[in-house]
């Protein structure tokens, strides 16, 4: 063989060795951006559902204080009415009592 054609593989295997190191290289770089990217992504998708999670809550305490006011105000009507319904019977319970004392 001669030295030109030495010279040539001996090249070529240098070329060769160097792209596979680079191409090692460009691999790792990849590797590492989208391991950066797929961390970005899930802190993203982390802060969006915390704020979603937020606005919920937010939305069901305003449902819970709405609910609770509305039952306060039903209850409120029931105990004035049973009231108005006792007091309308007082004075018959009183005869009633007035009765069973004499009586006795």
């Amino acid at each position: 063989m001669s030295l030109e054609a030495v010279k040539q593989v001996t090249e070529a295997e240098q070329l060769s060795k160097e792209r596979k190191v680079q191409a090692a290289m460009d691999a790792k770089k990849l590797v590492t951006d989208a391991e950066k990217a797929g961390k970005q992504a899930v802190a993203d998708a982390k802060k969006q559902a915390d704020a979603k999670a937020k606005k919920l809550l937010v939305k069901a305490e305003q449902d819970a204080a709405s609910d609770a006011a509305k039952i306060k105000r039903q209850a409120d009507a029931d105990c004035a009415a049973l009231r108005t319904k006792a007091e309308g019977r007082l004075e018959e319970a009183a005869s009633l009592i007035v009765r069973k004392v004499v009586d006795a």
